[in-house]
């Protein structure tokens, strides 16, 4: 069996590593082409030696010469613009793209242009440039499977059905940290308690986007550009145990869901063996106990983020990459101290207010519309 070639780019984040920690049990079935990092450069010089890609991008150029020394075999890049060269080397064919914000959407693009499997544990691509994505899908020959355990829940719900079968997908999400807060206890909230998850390990921005339920809202319009569903055929629910991923409901009344305990090796292991399955040693849900399983309506008012990121979707254009921005500034300013936990929705929606476009929708216009959001949502709220 000839090995899956991967180029995995952010291998030195919480889903780089994990994802690296499974190729290890599976050296028979995959080959590591390229590996990216950041800053965190002492743990891609070790990622370097132990999987001896044939090249690797460092990030931040102030460690270039650090790695360049640690590591030999492997052609050193430094800075992020080599990334989407990487997505579309010719000895790739599957790139996992776990770089965390706007920056992961050229590398996305660049992979499905090239024909790759795109394994995409970012978000934002499809958030930012979910039309430009689909465009280039239809005439690719490329897969994007998706590794957020709430789509890769839905995909596994869905393998088998047709898209005209599909009556509402409904999306859960673990309420986070604040779920039973009100709303003038948010007002006093600290970064330590934003970071503080009742279920999963993640990096910082994703724990803020769960405790804000901004995470839920870019979720939605994931499903929306994955499956080519509108908004109003995906239901958010409060779900905290985090057990059920996903549900799809379809036109004759019946649901599948796709259920586990909060595991993100599940969903990065499905999108790279996808059709197929591959053992896994993680924990398993105990059925001779008794389980508890609890829904329960998404409060808007206390959660304006999940509003926010479905009226960017509605408006369409250039919103959905305005909504990014300016909430990746905000949370950034908010773990900086910059800023309170309630600013963060207000910083939005003000930059939604605020920011708009009338060109046509490329590449080039996202850039430039991002950087603009990023410079006005900086300015805000001092």
């Amino acid at each position: 069996m000839n090995k899956q070639k991967l180029a995995i780019l952010g291998s030195t984040g919480s889903i780089g590593t994990q994802t690296l920690e499974m190729i290890r049990k599976h050296p028979d079935k995959f080959e590591v082409i390229a590996l990216s990092g950041n800053s965190n450069w002492k743990l891609l010089v070790e990622q370097i030696n132990e999987f001896k890609p044939e090249f690797a991008v460092i990030g931040d150029p102030a460690f270039y010469k650090e790695v360049k020394a640690s590591v030999s075999g492997t052609e050193i890049l430094v800075g992020p613009k080599n990334l989407p060269e990487m997505a579309s080397h010719p000895n790739v064919d599957t790139v996992l793209n776990a770089l965390v914000g706007f920056a992961g959407f050229e590398s996305t693009l660049a992979g499905i242009h090239a024909g790759k499997k795109v394994a995409l544990a970012n978000k934002e691509s499809l958030v930012v440039g979910g039309e430009l994505i689909r465009k280039a899908l239809k005439n690719s020959n490329s897969a994007l499977i998706p590794v957020d355990s709430e789509h890769s829940a839905m995909l596994q719900c869905l393998v088998g059905e047709s898209r005209g079968g599909i009556e509402k997908i409904i999306i859960t999400a673990s309420g986070g940290p604040f779920r039973e807060l009100t709303k003038k206890q948010l007002e006093e909230v600290t970064v330590k308690q934003a970071l503080d998850h009742p279920n999963w390990s993640m990096g910082a921005k994703i724990t803020i986007d769960s405790a804000t339920m901004m995470n839920k809202g870019l979720e939605i319009i994931e499903a929306h550009w994955l499956f080519d569903i509108p908004v109003q055929q995906i239901e958010p629910v409060i779900h905290p145990e985090s057990i059920i991923h996903s549900i799809v409901t379809f036109t004759d009344g019946s649901s599948k869901a796709q259920l586990g305990l909060p595991d993100m090796k599940v969903p990065i292991m499905y999108a790279l063996s996808y059709p197929k399955r591959y053992p896994l040693d993680i924990p398993r849900m105990d059925w001779s106990k008794a389980q508890e399983l609890t829904f329960e309506p998404v409060d808007f008012n206390k959660f304006p983020c999940i509003r926010l990121a479905l009226e960017s979707i509605e408006q369409g254009g250039y919103s959905p990459a305005v909504l990014n921005a300016a909430n990746e500034v905000a949370v950034e300013r908010f773990l900086n101290k910059e800023i309170d936990y309630i600013h963060i929705p207000k910083i939005v929606e003000k930059s939604l207010a605020n920011i708009h476009l009338s060109d046509s929708l490329n590449p080039d216009t996202l850039k430039q519309i991002d950087k603009e959001t990023r410079r006005y949502a900086q300015s805000i709220i001092k």
